[in-house]
């Protein structure tokens, strides 16, 4: 048997439910690798997947957990043997096909990699989907020229889980990071990160008319969209990149029109953590292995069960959870 986080739909009502049950190995996914998993991560598309809209799931029952880490218990693939540590983020795992919430999981060999050294398989839960996001936007800034410097990079939504470990890892990295929150009490928590400015979020979502403002920031790690990216995008330096990873404030770039790519050759870079190419994800996992600050992820870490995932899909969802939550599938 597999203990797992069942979602059901009630075909009369139209209303999903989720709860812990007991699975046979048998109605797990087909597919060429099973994988032991050890920890999974609560992360936004996890809770509208728990959540009663079930938004993003097509198929019940479904299994969410939209990544995990473990150890491969069977393989038809020559690339993985039982034994090997792997870790896995995208491909839909989660919402398409059944996910990391669950004691075993069964998935594409194309969708792993092998877990690089230095990390153990809690510490890759901790960065999760939402640090292996941070790292790619982080690399494709750099990609367009992003160095340290005297101007800082904005981050927003930093007390989230992108935002939280792209802080900790610009700063350790070198970079002044200014940190948007808008919630006033989460300050020392950023600065434990490495903020060396916080910024109101009231500031950069009061409407302007300017076509262009003050250039304030060397680049921007955006977890948040809408019309703060509107805002931001008249504040980048000229030539430099903003690294768009959400939507949680909206699809519409309120205001931004096209001067700031025209007349400041301002770089949008859209950061698509599902469909990476395998090279790019196993560098973005081996630099996370490298760069990342384990010791102030641990400190922005805390450990769940799957017996608390129904509550923390509906904390994540009304913005009550700071930092990472890992779940401890095991446990």
């Amino acid at each position: 048997m597999v203990r797992a986080l069942v979602v059901r739909k009630d075909e009369d009502s139209g209303k999903t439910s989720a709860r812990v049950e007991d699975l046979a190995e048998d109605e797990l996914p087909h597919a060429e690798v099973t994988v032991a998993v050890e920890y999974s991560t609560v992360n936004y598309k996890d809770g509208l997947c728990i959540g009663p809209g079930g938004g993003l799931v097509r198929h019940y029952p479904h299994v969410p957990g939209i990544d995990f880490a473990g150890t491969v218990e069977a393989s038809d693939d020559d690339r993985y043997k039982p034994g090997d540590k792997v870790v896995l983020t995208g491909w839909r795992v989660g919402e398409a096909h059944w996910g990391g919430y669950a004691e075993k999981a069964r998935v594409k060999a194309d969708w792993l990699v092998p877990l690089p050294e230095g990390l153990d398989t809690r510490q890759a839960m901790a960065v999760g989907t939402a640090g292996f996001t941070a790292m790619l936007a982080v690399m494709a800034l750099e990609d367009h020229g992003l160095r340290p410097g005297s101007d800082p990079v904005l981050v927003t939504g930093a007390s989230g889980g992108v935002g939280s470990v792209a802080t900790a890892l610009l700063s350790e990295l070198g970079y002044h990071v200014a940190a948007v929150t808008g919630r006033p009490e989460t300050g020392d928590y950023l600065k434990g990160l490495g903020a060396s400015q916080i910024v109101a979020r009231e500031e950069l979502t009061e409407p302007s008319k300017k076509p262009l403002e003050a250039e304030r920031w060397a680049g921007c790690v955006d977890a948040v969209g809408g019309a703060m990216l509107g805002r931001v995008l008249k504040q980048i330096r000229y030539g430099g990149s903003v690294a768009a990873v959400g939507l949680t404030g909206g699809a519409a770039i309120e205001g931004a029109m096209v001067t700031p790519f025209l007349l400041r050759a301002v770089n949008l870079l859209g950061i698509d953590s599902v469909m990476q190419r395998y090279d790019n994800r196993v560098r973005a996992w081996q630099r996370i292995a490298r760069d990342l600050p384990m010791q102030k992820l641990e400190e922005m870490v805390e450990t769940a069960t799957l017996d608390d995932l129904p509550r923390l899909g509906e904390d994540i969802l009304n913005g009550r959870v700071r930092g990472r939550v890992v779940v401890d599938v095991t446990g």
